[in-house]
């Protein structure tokens, strides 16, 4: 089963994985932000892409599961939002064109192989001049106990992450800190310890 299979098989075996609401800290980093071109990474079902798209930004959304992308859209006409442009990507082998204002990479996980470094760094390539990127991640792999979470790669803490972008003197640093976060998964909370991100290309 490649990755696009397992993903799709992880969406279908549930009608609703997350909660639908954007993640906590994209609310708090971005609501601020002028509205602009946003690229959310790993989109899921939806609720950050819509949340973004009602706030006037012109959002591409990408996730490798089609299943996923489906529900996004069906979420989006449901909140009436239909200038979201979502995509079908392997980020590993693809990645949208253009510039943004904001990029939004929001617990880009897998439980297998996975070059999330390469992504993290096309990411900020991707950031246009003055915009933000803006990375969650997980710090433990949480109470949910997978077996595909035996083979999961090493998860990163903030500078860590922000040492293995590797940028140049363009770049500031304007948030990498650990916190702790209720993560509602399958219809349950569970308490975890995240880590954000931000940063801003200043040229």
């Amino acid at each position: 089963m490649n990755n696009e299979q397992a993903w799709d098989a992880r969406y279908a075996g549930s009608d609703r994985i997350w909660s639908g609401r954007p993640n906590v800290v994209l609310v708090r980093e971005v609501s601020d932000l002028p509205a602009g071109r946003a690229l959310d990474l790993g989109c899921g079902e939806g609720g950050d892409a819509i949340w973004l798209a009602e706030r006037g930004w012109q959002v591409t959304a990408v996730d490798i599961s089609g299943v996923a992308l489906q529900r996004a859209r069906e979420h989006a006409a449901e909140r009436g939002v239909p200038t979201i442009d979502f995509q079908r990507r392997d980020l590993t082998a693809e990645f949208p064109d253009g510039r943004y204002d904001l990029v939004s990479a929001q617990f880009l996980h897998h439980w297998g192989a996975f070059d999330r470094e390469g992504i993290l760094r096309r990411a900020a390539a991707a950031v246009a001049p003055g915009g933000v990127l803006l990375i969650e991640g997980h710090m433990d792999t949480g109470p949910v106990h997978r077996p595909e979470h035996d083979d999961m790669p090493p998860l990163p803490g903030p500078d860590e992450v922000v040492k293995s972008l590797a940028l140049g003197d363009e770049w500031e640093v304007l948030l990498a800190e650990e916190h702790p976060r209720e993560h509602v998964i399958d219809g349950v909370a569970h308490h975890r310890t995240d880590n954000t991100v931000k940063l801003r290309r200043t040229a």
